[in-house]
């Protein structure tokens, strides 16, 4: 991909990097305790060093990554209690934001919630994990935003820095893009009418899927290597 493609889709190569090598560890191709040389990962991907340094920070701060002074980096290794942990967190204070914003939203917010919605199905009828992972980035933003909370929406954008790369990769699960769509018009259609408990449960609910899907992709991902 050149650079004009890369300035319209919004995000830099350290950040595209980032995502193609969270995919990889997420799905088992990395393995836990794997030590990520720059150089070696520059001539996988085809780019210099400097964006592969930026991309193993980043990664470092979602905790897919360790990075070790002198030492470089290694595939962390995240057990299922802690993912698990993190998942709980994330749907709580997920569904907290949902209730307010049903309560707190402007019209302006809900109309932009509307429309953020409405663009996904193009999306996720397209196939195209990518466009729409950073689609549903927005979606949660403004679920965030709209709550009207800063404290709240600053723990739910760490946490979700932190998931991030689990939550694209199951993107990428036959199926996935669809019913997130579908999950999506539940909670937003509970904020929009201003019902505050269903957007919470609804967004409960959502999270908990999410979570779901992506224990079924690192199970397979377990599976595969096992049988290797």
């Amino acid at each position: 991909m050149d650079g004009r493609s890369g300035e319209r889709s919004g995000r830099t190569q350290a950040e595209r990097l980032a995502g193609e090598i969270a995919e990889a560890i997420v799905t088992g191709a990395l393995a836990p305790g794997s030590r990520l040389d720059e150089q070696a990962l520059a001539e996988r991907y085809g780019v210099s060093r400097t964006p592969v340094r930026e991309a193993l920070r980043q990664l470092g701060t979602s905790g897919l990554v360790e990075v070790r002074p002198r030492r470089g980096a290694v595939v962390a290794q995240v057990t299922a209690e802690q993912l698990a942990e993190l998942f709980v967190a994330m749907a709580e204070i997920e569904a907290t934001c949902a209730r307010l914003a049903a309560q707190s939203m402007s019209p302006l917010e809900r109309r932009r919630l509307d429309a953020l919605h409405d663009s996904m199905a193009d999306l996720a009828r397209a196939g195209d994990p990518a466009a729409y992972a950073q689609a549903n980035t927005a979606f949660h933003g403004a679920v965030y935003a709209g709550a009207h909370n800063t404290v709240l929406a600053d723990f739910a954008l760490s946490l979700r820095r932190r998931l991030q790369p689990y939550r694209e990769a199951q993107f990428r699960v036959a199926g996935r893009l669809a019913r997130s769509h579908d999950e999506h018009g539940v909670v937003a259609a509970a904020i929009l009418a201003g019902r505050a408990e269903e957007a919470h449960a609804a967004m409960l609910r959502h999270v908990t899927l999410v979570e779901s899907s992506v224990e079924g992709l690192l199970a397979r991902a377990t599976g595969e290597a096992g049988g290797a």
